[in-house]
């Protein structure tokens, strides 16, 4: 009897690919052109007489990686970033919690005013927090009426962290808003028959089942903190730059696009290491927590 016939190559299915195409072709078209055009022109020679030539050169990311003063605003954005998201998980995260155990209609009542700031321009709330922090303002006024004199505030860390958390707090709540509901309450009362304190069974229970809602939200908060442009813009003026101040100042006003664009890469790439850093370190974390 002759041997047997080797088994077939398992066939591969073509339909998923042909009803995913729209889709990637779409994502291709918005996302990684754009991206590939600006990484080309980074790399393109710029005269400040002619303009962009088509002659190729690593000069923009040499003076980015070289330059103290674009090290002070890289390390300036990114400390900020993470201050903004340390806050929104400090404030956040209780939040979350405080909205998951209302009824209705109180709970949709406190989601509307969650989600509230993102119906509004990010350059209005820019302006709120401007008229807010003023000198002239009802913070200063406060002050003043406490005999603590007039504080400036615009134009300084603290208007723009302080703004900054205003607009992605929404960011942090609605993830682990997500998470805390697919958690069974039982899982907790369980605990605290188990003469388990409040304290222990939030800490040992709740949180770490949360975490990936955490991690989510302090993942988008951190990366929108580092590229906003709107409220550094407006609340941290000429003086306090950040990386996308820089990238508009050098596309706009010094009309060196290949240097912007370099700046904008790096950006790119710095959100990345950290963020993919940030989500290895937590999500091992967790993992090993919960077996």
């Amino acid at each position: 009897m002759s041997a047997l016939a080797p088994a077939a190559a398992p066939r591969v299915a073509v339909r998923p690919y042909l009803l995913t195409a729209p889709a990637l072709l779409l994502f291709g078209t918005l996302l990684v052109v754009p991206l590939a055009l600006t990484a080309v022109l980074s790399f393109n020679a710029f005269d400040h007489t002619t303009g962009v030539k088509n002659e190729l050169t690593l000069a923009h990311y040499a003076a980015i990686l070289t330059d103290d003063y674009y090290f002070t605003v890289f390390f300036r954005t990114f400390w900020m970033a993470g201050l903004t998201t340390l806050i929104t998980v400090l404030i956040g995260a209780p939040e979350a919690c405080v909205l998951s155990r209302m009824r209705n209609p109180w709970r949709s009542i406190f989601l509307l005013v969650v989600v509230a700031p993102l119906l509004v321009s990010v350059v209005v709330r820019a302006f709120g927090w401007s008229m807010l922090l003023g000198p002239e303002g009802p913070v200063n006024k406060a002050l003043a009426l406490l005999g603590l004199g007039p504080v400036r505030f615009l134009y300084t860390p603290v208007a723009v962290v302080a703004a900054l958390v205003h607009v992605m707090l929404p960011f942090m709540v609605i993830p682990v808003w997500t998470s805390l509901q697919k958690l069974d309450p039982l899982v907790e009362n369980a605990a605290l028959s188990l003469n388990a304190s409040r304290f222990t069974a939030l800490t040992r229970v709740v949180l770490p089942q949360v975490l990936p809602g955490i991690l989510s939200g302090s993942l988008i908060v951190f990366g929108l903190s580092a590229s906003s442009f709107a409220i550094p813009g407006l609340l941290g003026g000429r003086r306090l730059k950040m990386v996308a101040t820089v990238v508009y100042d050098e596309y706009l006003h010094e009309l060196n696009w290949p240097l912007g664009a370099a700046i904008a890469i790096v950006l790119l790439l710095a959100n990345l290491v950290v963020m993919l850093s940030y989500n290895r370190l937590l999500e091992g974390r967790y993992r090993k927590r919960l077996g």
